[in-house]
């Protein structure tokens, strides 16, 4: 089950690549020009991109502006307090899983201590407001 279905008749191989690190490197003022990790992690991005296989991705601030809501309540933190958190996620286009993962194991966050993890998209895409 290597395909999703994007938006109405389009059928395309998409894999998910969550990023796992101690935190984020991506702190609200924090840029490319002010940050080694920042720009590495943009310069990965931009690779990805250039070549065609990076559809999506999103980077999340770090831990300590994560909110957690669960039946009981909301409390500050992420969800689940571990040693590595989501640092963000990617979308690839690839052709099989075996594609996808080499393309992963290049994420500069691998070479740092931390590791992504890939997972086949099932279903979904940028929601858009129902037809009247």
């Amino acid at each position: 089950m290597d395909r999703a279905t994007i938006g109405r008749d389009v059928t395309v191989a998409l894999y998910a690549v969550l990023i796992y690190s101690a935190d984020s490197a991506h702190a609200p003022k924090e840029t490319a020009d002010t940050s080694v990790e920042v720009a590495t992690c943009d310069a990965h991005a931009d690779q990805l991109a250039s070549a065609a296989v990076m559809t999506a991705a999103w980077a999340f601030t770090p831990r300590d502006m994560a909110r957690a809501i669960r039946a009981d309540g909301i409390t500050n933190g992420p969800f689940i307090d571990a040693k590595e958190i989501v640092a963000g996620v990617y979308i690839l286009d690839a052709p099989d899983l075996d594609t996808a993962l080499a393309m992963a194991a290049t994420n500069p966050v691998v070479q740092q201590g931390g590791g992504v993890e890939v997972r086949p998209v099932h279903s979904g895409g940028f929601a858009e407001p129902p037809e009247a």
